[in-house]
C-alpha cells in the first residue's frame, strides 16, 4: 500500500546477526523467519471490492480521488495511533526483501502494524518493535494506569481533557511541550480555533513536571496530517458541489471539524444528509482500541457507493422505533427520532479503524449529538453478501451444532441481525442514570456492553417485527440462527477483545439459561428456540441496568461471571469450527486504489 508520509531514513537497523530463512535470504535478527509468517499467510484468505461506478459524474469521481488521499492519510496515521515505532517499522519493513519480508509486509498490512494476531489469538510483534501497550499512542507510550489515575485524583479538575475523546495525552514535559508549540507555529489559524492552547503550552515549557501529564486536541496533536486532510476535503468538495450540493457541505463541515476538533457540524450534515451516489465515515470515532479507558477515538475513512434502491427500501422499514424503545426491558425511556437515515452500500475503500471485514456501522457515538440529529447506519453490502465470505461462515456454523440446525442459517439472516444490531445502538441506555457518559463511567467495559446491548436488541425486537410481517417464520428463525452463530468463538477470547468477550459472555449465559445445550458425545450445540425471546429478554436487562448504573466495578463482575472457558466445552466447538476454516484472516484490497 502507497504510503503518504515521506518514508524515514533506515535508523532502526539491527546490527545483530542475521537469522537464516528457509529461501537461504536473510533478515535482521528480530523479524520473523518464513517458517513463523507461513502459518498465518496461509489461513488468510483475500477479498478484492471492485463496486461498479460507472454511474458516477467527472465531480463525483474527482471527489472519489480526492477522498482516497484522505484515505491515505487517515491510514499512516491510525498505524502511528496504534503502535509509537509504526512509521519506523514500516519504512525499514520496506527495505527488505525475499519471501519472508513479503510475508511480513502482507500481515503488515493485514494487522495495520507491526504487532500480529497468532492462531493461538496471541498479540505479538513480528519485528524488532515495542510490545503492544493499552494505551496505544494517544497516552505516553507504556504509561502505566496507576500513573495516570494517581494524577486526576490529584487534578480532577483535569480529567475531562485528559479522557476526551479526541485529546492526545502527553508528559508534562518541555520537549512534549515545545513539539507542540512548533504545530501551533507551522499552523497559526489553529492557535485561533483552539484558544488559550499557546499559553498553557507555554506554561508547559517553563515549567516542566515529569510526573504530570497534559492533553492537546487531535488537531494540534496531527497538526499537519489534519491540514492536509482538510484541503482536500474542501477540494472534493468543489468537485461535488455541481452534482451533489448535500454531498459538497458535509465534506466542507467535516473538513473545518478536523480542525476546530468539534465534530457537531459534520455530523448534523451527515446524518440528515440525503446524498446522490455517494457516503463516507470520516474521522475519528471508535474506542475500541484504547485499551486503557475505552475512550479515545481512532481515525478511519469508508468511502461507499449508494445503492439507492435498497436504501430506498430499508429507510421504509424504519418505522415505529418509539414503541420499539418502549418495548425494552428498562425504564426510563427515551425520544427517538423516527426518521433514521439508513443506508445500503457498495464499499469503495476502508482505511484505519474500519478497514477488514466490517459489515455496518452506526454513528456518530456521541449521545449528545444522537438525540439532537439522530444517527446514521451504513450496511455494507459487497461485504455482508460475499459468496466466499459467507461460505466460510456457513462452513463453521455446520461444525458447530446439531445436524438438525445445519441448514437453518442464511446469508439473509446475518443482514437483518446486522441491521438491527445497529438500530439496537440507537435505542436504549444511552447515559447513566446520574448523566454520565458510558464510556467515562465504565471505561473499558463500555464498548463490549454496548455492542452485546446492541446484539440482544436486535434479537430481542424480532417477535415483534414478525407480527408485523416483517419477518417471515423462516426468516425470524434465520436471524435466531445469526444470533447464535455471532456468539461462538474458535479462540478463547482475550480481555482486550470487546467483541469476542461479549460474544462469550452471551454464549454462557445461552448455556446457563437453557437457550444452548451442549451435546458431549457429538461436541455439538443445540438450540431451543423456545427460550429464545425469554432468555435474550433477561439478558438484555442485566445489561442495561449495568449500563444505567455506571458502576465500573460492577460490570466488571458482571463480565468475569460470564467470560468462563471450558476446554471441554467452549474448547471442543471452537477445535470443531477451526477444524472447517480454510482461512481464519481476510485480507481486503480494493479496486479504487489499483490493488
Amino acid at each position: 500500500m502507497r504510503r503518504l508520509l515521506a518514508v524515514l531514513l533506515l535508523t532502526f537497523m539491527v546490527v545483530n546477526t542475521p537469522a537464516q530463512t528457509r529461501t537461504g535470504g536473510t533478515l535482521p535478527a528480530g523479524y520473523w523467519p518464513l517458517e513463523r509468517s507461513a502459518p498465518i499467510i496461509e489461513k488468510t484468505g483475500e477479498t478484492r471490492l471492485a463496486p461498479d461506478l460507472s454511474h458516477l459524474g467527472a465531480g463525483e469521481r474527482a471527489a472519489v480521488g480526492k477522498l482516497l488521499e484522505v484515505g491515505r492519510v487517515f491510514q499512516s496515521l491510525y498505524e502511528r495511533q496504534r503502535h509509537a515505532q509504526a512509521e519506523r517499522a514500516a519504512s525499514t519493513l520496506a527495505a527488505l526483501e525475499g519471501p519472508a519480508a513479503a510475508n511480513l509486509a502482507t500481515l503488515y498490512r493485514l494487522f495495520q502494524g507491526p504487532i500480529a494476531t497468532t492462531l493461538e489469538n496471541r498479540r505479538e510483534p513480528f519485528m524488532p518493535v515495542d510490545p503492544p501497550q493499552p494505551g496505544k499512542n494517544v497516552y505516553p507510550w507504556k504509561v502505566q494506569k496507576e500513573e495516570l489515575e494517581s494524577f486526576l485524583a490529584a487534578n480532577p479538575a483535569r480529567r475531562d481533557e485528559i479522557l476526551d475523546p479526541r485529546t492526545v495525552v502527553r508528559r508534562s514535559t518541555a520537549d512534549d511541550g515545545r513539539a507542540d508549540l512548533d504545530a501551533l507555529a507551522r499552523h497559526p489559524g489553529l492557535a485561533l480555533l483552539h484558544p488559550g492552547l499557546r499559553e498553557r503550552l507555554q506554561a508547559t515549557v517553563a515549567r516542566p513536571d515529569p510526573k504530570g501529564f497534559y492533553a492537546v486536541p487531535y488537531a494540534v496533536a496531527y497538526a499537519d496530517q489534519m491540514v492536509l486532510a482538510h484541503n482536500l476535503l474542501r477540494e472534493a468538495a468543489d468537485a461535488v458541489q455541481a452534482e451533489d450540493a448535500e454531498f459538497a457541505g458535509y465534506l466542507r463541515n467535516r473538513a473545518r471539524d478536523l480542525l476546530t476538533n468539534d465534530y457537531e457540524s459534520g455530523d448534523a450534515s451527515w446524518v440528515t444528509g440525503r446524498f446522490r451516489h455517494l457516503n463516507a465515515q470520516i474521522g475519528a470515532y471508535e474506542t475500541y482500541d484504547d485499551e486503557l479507558y475505552g475512550v479515545k477515538a481512532f481515525y478511519s475513512l469508508s468511502l461507499m457507493a449508494t445503492r439507492r434502491q435498497e436504501s430506498e427500501e430499508l429507510r421504509k422499514a424504519m418505522r415505529g422505533l418509539q414503541a420499539l424503545e418502549e418495548s425494552l426491558p428498562y425504564d426510563r425511556h427515551k425520544r427517538v427520532k423516527e426518521d433514521i437515515s439508513v443506508g445500503a452500500y457498495d464499499v469503495i475503500a476502508d482505511f484505519g479503524q474500519s478497514r477488514g471485514g466490517n459489515t455496518a456501522t452506526i454513528l456518530p457515538n456521541d449521545a449528545l449529538i444522537s438525540r439532537r440529529y439522530g444517527r446514521t447506519i451504513m450496511m455494507r453490502v459487497n461485504i455482508m453478501r460475499d459468496r466466499d465470505i459467507f461460505a466460510g461462515v456457513d462452513r463453521a456454523w455446520e461444525a458447530a451444532v446439531a445436524d438438525a440446525h445445519k441448514d437453518e442459517l442464511s446469508a439473509d439472516g446475518n443482514f437483518y441481525r446486522t441491521l438491527w444490531h445497529e438500530v439496537g445502538h440507537y435505542l436504549g441506555v444511552d447515559r447513566t442514570r446520574d448523566g454520565r457518559d458510558l464510556d467515562a463511567a465504565l471505561q473499558d467495559a463500555a464498548d463490549l456492553l454496548e455492542e452485546m446491548k446492541a446484539d440482544l436488541v436486535s434479537l430481542y425486537v424480532a417477535p415483534t417485527l414478525r407480527k408485523q410481517d416483517y419477518y417471515t417464520d423462516a426468516s425470524l428463525r434465520a436471524v435466531y440462527a445469526s444470533g447464535v452463530n455471532r456468539v461462538l468463538q474458535n479462540n478463547r477470547p482475550r480481555r482486550d477483545q470487546p467483541y469476542n468477550t461479549m460474544q462469550l459472555m452471551q454464549w454462557n449465559y445461552y448455556l446457563e439459561n437453557g437457550l444452548l445445550s451442549f451435546d458431549r458425545s457429538t461436541r455439538r450445540l443445540s438450540i431451543n428456540y423456545g427460550k429464545y425471546h425469554e432468555v435474550v429478554g433477561n439478558l438484555l436487562r442485566e445489561v442495561l441496568k449495568v449500563q444505567a448504573d455506571g458502576d465500573k466495578a460492577a460490570a466488571e463482575r458482571f463480565v468475569e461471571r460470564y467470560t468462563k472457558w471450558d476446554e471441554d466445552l467452549h474448547g471442543a466447538v471452537a477445535a470443531n469450527i477451526r477444524a472447517q476454516q480454510r482461512y481464519r484472516f481476510r485480507l481486503f484490497k480494493y479496486a479504487a486504489l489499483g490493488e
